[in-house]
């Protein structure tokens, strides 16, 4: 691997480490849209109060993962000028 090659995956392994998780709940997927509505804490990284909102995703597979009232942990960034949601993990129920 060329050193300038390492140099940028480190980058992006460096930013994407940087994204916080935040803690939110799901309000409504949408497949035929490829959108998820969560209601979050705050999103310091996008600089976003806590609120309800309606996101894009990055890839469809996040959409499988969860439905209407999972409590999830998960990122989020600006994409081509969309709020877009880069990773989801379910949290346990209570």
């Amino acid at each position: 691997m060329s050193t300038d090659t390492m140099r940028h995956a480190m980058t992006a392994a460096t930013q994407s480490d940087s994204v916080p998780k935040v803690n939110g709940e799901i309000r409504k997927v949408d497949t035929d849209t490829g959108k998820i509505t969560i209601r979050h804490g705050e999103i310091p990284n996008l600089e976003m109060p806590a609120m309800t909102m309606v996101f894009r995703v990055a890839s469809p597979d996040i959409l499988s993962k969860v439905k209407t009232g999972d409590q999830v942990l998960f990122t989020a960034e600006k994409s081509n000028g969309a709020l877009t949601v880069t990773s989801i993990e379910l949290l346990p129920q209570k």
